[in-house]
């Protein structure tokens, strides 16, 4: 059996002819094979088409013609990005018999990277409503433990990536759909700015809020495939029409002389967090010091202006896009979706233009909160992974979310798993940059991963 590989490790294994895609395209599916039916990480693995991309990429790098660092990499997509001839269900009954005709951008860069595609991952149901018990798919579970939850929306991502069964795969992001996975699942998860990676066929939720972004077992992994996932694209409205950043030039730059901004009231005041997130907060504190960089407290608006406003903009928008199946096939959606899209058909234009009013002031504020600082640093989520069983309809609801802020301004924000608490469940802590300062987020998430031995422990059921 192939050991438990990071995309950096496989690809200069690869280069140097030390390790056949084949052979570790095999791997991943024995892998599939032995633990999915307790993750349920999948809702369709494609082995046909993954050995036909692993032979086509073992061919290439025999020659001597590898396209790339990704050449002959196992991954997964998220079950919202279209995939041609290969149904893309959103992991929901309306559209379990959906087969598209085309990839979406990212998962047509990714192709082009040489990448091996496994399959389609486990998603919430159009990557909102979860985690739901009534659908043709059960939801994923935590690798650290099944009976626990992985958060969502990119919950098949989170599972599958954690326990080797692909090395990297897609996820997205709209209130936290990649940074709430990779905290519960002990990742590196990565949502870009808004606007560097295109959304073109990939299933909206709510168009202001939505991202797209990689998640993977390492922040040098994400630098890895979020380089392949940018670049303008005409077909997605929102897209940036800049060149794509180098993410991985400076990534070994260190943060010596960075100032890193502690937005404590977040995790201490506006949403207290439990004693394992704090413990891996503090540490990281110190090892940031440590590493050079100089720690300050930052005051940003409190969490629970920026929950209001982007939950109302979000429920409006999901219900904007969803309304025509909500009136015709109501009952076709689980409960979960349907009862929480719903509550945006009852506010109001006024509520809606509010919120966009108040996005705009929020971003002006974090802009000017961040002048001193070059990042940020709080949680992604105030607690290791509860029991799957024990999150409620409305658990989004109840406390402001450490993550929507930075859905609201747009700016790039990342997971990076900062210990390990409660029942051996892996805790995380959340990084924040400027608008288009991916590169620097990355770096940072890097020097702490090298500066600390989280990045050696894997699941047990991935062993």
């Amino acid at each position: 059996m192939v050991p438990l590989l990071t995309i950096a490790e496989a690809s200069r294994q690869i280069a140097a002819k030390q390790l056949s895609p084949v052979e570790l395209t095999e791997a991943c599916l024995a892998r599939i094979a032995a633990l999915d039916d307790t993750l349920h990480a999948f809702i369709r693995v494609t082995p046909e088409r993954a050995r036909a991309d692993a032979k086509a990429a073992e061919a290439r790098a025999m020659a001597g013609t590898r396209l790339g660092p990704l050449d002959g990499i196992p991954i997964g997509h998220k079950d919202i990005y279209a995939t041609a001839g290969i149904p893309t269900t959103a992991h929901s009954r309306l559209l379990q018999d959906y087969v598209p005709e085309q990839d979406a951008t990212v998962v047509r860069r990714w192709s082009d990277a040489g990448t091996v595609l496994l399959g389609k991952l486990a998603t919430h149901e159009f990557a909102f409503g979860g985690p739901s018990f009534d659908l043709p798919w059960p939801p994923a579970r935590n690798p650290w433990n099944p009976a626990h939850f992985t958060a969502g929306s990119s919950s098949g991502t989170g599972a599958a990536v954690a326990t080797g069964m692909v090395l990297g795969g897609t996820g997205s992001d709209t209130g936290g759909s990649i940074r709430g996975p990779a905290a519960l699942c002990g990742l590196a998860g990565i949502k870009p700015t808004y606007g560097l990676c295109s959304r073109a066929g990939v299933q909206p939720l709510a168009f202001t809020l939505d991202h797209t972004g990689p998640l993977a077992w390492t922040a040098e992994d994400c630098a890895l495939l979020l380089g392949a996932m940018t670049g303008h694209d005409p077909a997605d409205p929102a897209s940036a029409d800049r060149a794509a950043p180098d993410l991985l030039g400076g990534l070994g730059a260190g943060v010596k002389g960075l100032r890193i901004g502690v937005v404590r009231h977040f995790h201490e005041t506006d949403h207290p967090v439990g004693p394992g997130v704090a413990a891996g907060l503090a540490e990281a504190e110190r090892v940031f010091a440590g590493l050079g960089a100089e720690i300050r407290d930052v005051t940003l608006p409190s969490l629970h202006e920026f929950q209001a406003c982007g939950w109302v903009m979000l429920v409006i928008e999901a219900f904007a896009v969803h309304e025509p199946w909500l009136k015709t096939r109501f009952n076709d959606y689980g409960e979960l979706f349907r009862d929480r899209v719903a509550l945006g058909g009852i506010l109001s234009a006024a509520d809606y233009v509010q919120a966009v009013r108040r996005r705009r002031i929020l971003t002006q504020q974090v802009a000017a909160a961040m002048a001193d600082v070059d990042l940020l640093l709080t949680a992604p989520a105030p607690t290791e992974a509860p029991e799957i069983t024990a999150v409620g309809k409305w658990a989004t609801l109840e406390k402001p979310s450490f993550t929507i802020p930075f859905n609201v301004t747009g700016q790039p924000a990342m997971s990076v798993c900062s210990g390990f608490g409660a029942g051996g469940l892996p805790v995380s802590m959340q990084l924040i940059g400027r608008a288009f300062e991916d590169a620097l987020v990355l770096r940072a998430a890097h020097a702490y991963e090298q500066a600390t031995t989280w990045r050696a422990r894997r699941p047990a059921l991935a062993a």
